[in-house]
């Protein structure tokens, strides 16, 4: 496993130094588009529209389009962003793990301790534990603001990404407006289908059977010979192109509390 992303988890006054990475991966068979007469290789161009000349990647900015007016946006101009520059994931708050709709959850990631004592890490991980609470987290990655949640796995935090609220549609289906009458035989009869299905979730049981049976087609068309050189068909190509550690703990914990503390008295104080 290879970080994409190192930075530090900082809530209160504490400061967690951690690398990031994938947590999962996808195991589908990679297939190609190809000329079906002779089996050729066929590849997609970057093409500017203006002078019709191929564009290399390095030379390639983003734009936004308003339908009369173009802005054009560099790779400095992404990189002068605050939020692109920070390396904080910032504990925004903490909630009852129910609370977080699985609807909304995203990409996930696992979190390394970075730092010579994982101690702030592992705090952490049994804090929540304890409570039965999930961080809420605000980042930075790819050129894109993240909401997250925080929360534990065996032994390692995993951070996966939340989708925002306006992202999430509103299933508005007549049908469900419907008013439909439901007698007790018929509950009873459903929930007894349900218990003789019942069982403990194993994910391990289960495999993905498209995948398994185009590759047992690919290794089939393999053996009897039903295949092209690939260096010949796809022809050769460049695929060049394609904060510190607190010292003191115990410090940071209690300052954090009573910074806390202080900021709920005084807004309890201004609102009296």
């Amino acid at each position: 496993m290879r970080a994409i992303w190192k930075g530090a988890l900082t809530f209160g006054l504490v400061n967690v130094p951690v690398k990031v990475y994938s947590a999962t991966e996808d195991h589908d068979v990679s297939l190609h588009q190809v000329h079906a007469s002779d089996g050729g290789r066929i590849r997609y161009q970057r093409v500017c529209e203006i002078d019709g000349e191929v564009v290399p990647y390095a030379d390639i900015d983003k734009a936004f389009d308003d339908g009369e007016r173009t802005v054009i946006l560099t790779k400095a101009d992404f990189a002068s962003l605050p939020a692109e520059r920070s390396r904080e994931i910032d504990v925004v708050e903490f909630v009852p793990s129910e609370q977080v709709d699985l609807l909304t959850l995203d990409k996930a990631y696992y979190l390394e301790p970075d730092s010579t004592s994982p101690k702030a890490y592992v705090l952490l991980r049994k804090t929540l534990e304890q409570t039965d609470r999930t961080a809420i987290v605000r980042f930075s990655l790819r050129q894109k603001t993240r909401l997250a949640a925080l929360r534990v796995r065996d032994d390692v935090l995993v951070l996966q990404t939340l989708l925002w609220a306006d992202e999430v549609r509103e299933a508005a289906f007549p049908a469900l407006d419907e008013s439909v009458r439901i007698s007790a035989k018929e509950l009873e009869l459903s929930a007894s289908l349900v218990e003789s299905f019942s069982s403990d979730f194993d994910p391990s049981e289960f495999t993905d059977e498209y995948q398994q049976e185009l590759r047992t087609l690919i290794d089939a068309k393999l053996e009897k010979g039903d295949s092209l050189d690939t260096s010949e068909t796809f022809g050769e190509h460049d695929e060049s192109e394609s904060g510190a550690e607190v010292i003191d703990l115990m410090d940071a914990l209690r300052a954090s509390v009573e910074k806390s503390r202080a900021a709920r008295d005084s807004k309890k104080s201004a609102s009296a």
